[in-house]
């Protein structure tokens, strides 16, 4: 077969009863074809951005495999040697690996199904069904599985918990369920996701079977837990890692305080929880809260009553150096993750089941992790605070 061909010939080859795949079929050579084109292109670009003289220098041949059969790739070579082939790169015989490899990245991005079609198009003149598309991104589901399943560290200085909802379809309706997600940040100061759990509801009975999740897969201790203001939150971590200190997002509060404030009063009202989270010690920070119940009790008794019955984990970040009260006064670095879970599923109004949701997040936290290569900010002085205020619990992994 002439294995020269454009797309009008490949498209009449194929409506006279030609072989689209295997040997002698229509596309391998079209492969070929645009393959080769792409690698010109990406030569003559290379020589423009040369600096010294440099010219194309013939071409080298290998022998390529697709899963529309094999051909033999022509590549040009230029006569520096500087050249490197990113299309097809040096030592790779499948076509289709790489072709499963964009797929893997545009879907980790939040690319639709249908964009992702439209690109491999656009890049290869392949076109991907729906279906085949799911397929390959299926392939992430096993890795998934072994990643919620792996060993984890014995002991974490900082964990924080939060969750996040999406739609998703189960017998035929659609109903919210919530991901739960799980932060923490290791003896190395580096942040690793520990996992991703889904329940229908956010409950502190669920909480339990994460924290218990944990603890089975090898987490005997954690310093401070920073979460949200669910009821009996710190009571379910407490009831697994019973040393862990426990503390209540000041920002969450703090929402969820000028929620019940008259906006006419919210700026001033502000003015004087301030002077309470931001105290520099826990008895002035009390003194404060004595203060604002005098001027605020009577007009707003449920905020005074929220502050006054979660004090004692609202507080807890107050006896620590400024350091350590930056870090966990707050579930801001954990919703930040799902910041980015949100630019992943945005353009998907619901999920039509768990696995299609799980393994896009999943993707999205190995996207995230390429970038958290680095310890914390100012994280040596932290550990060694840390080693002295929980004396004796950092000792033996710290070699102590």
């Amino acid at each position: 077969m002439n294995q020269t061909l454009d797309l009008t010939d490949a498209l009449n080859q194929i409506k006279a009863g030609a072989k689209i795949d295997g040997k002698d079929g229509v596309l391998a050579p079209l492969i070929k074809q645009l393959t080769e084109a792409a690698l010109q292109a990406e030569l003559e670009s290379h020589l423009t951005t040369e600096i010294n003289k440099n010219r194309k220098n013939g071409k080298s041949t290998k022998t390529m495999k697709s899963s529309v059969g094999e051909f033999e790739l022509e590549i040009p070579r230029d006569r520096n040697g500087s050249y490197e082939p990113q299309i097809v790169k040096k030592h790779q015989t499948h076509i289709s690996d790489h072709i499963e490899e964009k797929i893997l990245s545009l879907y980790a991005l939040g690319n639709s199904y249908s964009q992702i079609s439209e690109h491999i198009q656009e890049l290869y003149g392949i076109e991907f069904s729906k279906a085949t598309i799911s397929a390959v991104t299926d392939k992430i589901i096993p890795l998934l599985k072994e990643w919620q399943q792996r060993p984890l560290e014995s002991i974490y200085p900082f964990v924080w918990l939060d969750a996040i909802h999406y739609k998703i379809k189960e017998n035929g309706k659609y109903i919210s369920k919530a991901v739960y997600t799980i932060l923490g940040v290791g003896l190395n100061g580096k942040k690793e996701i520990l996992g991703l759990y889904l329940s229908e509801n956010e409950g502190a009975n669920f909480w339990l079977q994460v924290l218990t999740d944990l603890n089975n897969r090898g987490v005997q201790d954690i310093l401070i837990a920073s979460v949200d203001g669910l009821k009996g939150f710190p009571e379910a971590i407490n009831a697994i890692f019973p040393n862990t200190e426990v503390q209540l997002c000041i920002v969450h509060q703090i929402r969820n305080s000028i929620r019940y404030v008259a906006s006419k009063n919210q700026k001033e009202f502000m003015k004087d929880l301030k002077l309470i989270y931001q105290a520099i010690s826990k008895e002035a920070a009390e003194m404060e809260l004595d203060n604002l119940e005098s001027k605020w009790g009577k007009k707003y008794p449920i905020v005074i009553k929220s502050w006054r019955n979660k004090w004692e984990h609202l507080s807890a970040y107050f006896k620590y150096t400024e350091e350590i009260r930056r870090i966990i006064y707050t579930t801001n670095i954990i919703e930040s993750v799902h910041r980015q879970f949100r630019k992943l599923t945005k353009t998907k109004g619901a999920f039509p089941n768990e696995n299609s949701l799980l393994k896009l997040l999943y993707m999205g936290i190995q996207n995230a992790s390429k970038k958290w290569t680095m310890p914390i900010w100012n994280w040596s002085l932290t550990i060694s605070q840390l080693a002295i205020l929980f004396e004796g619990r950092l000792d033996e992994s710290l070699n102590l």
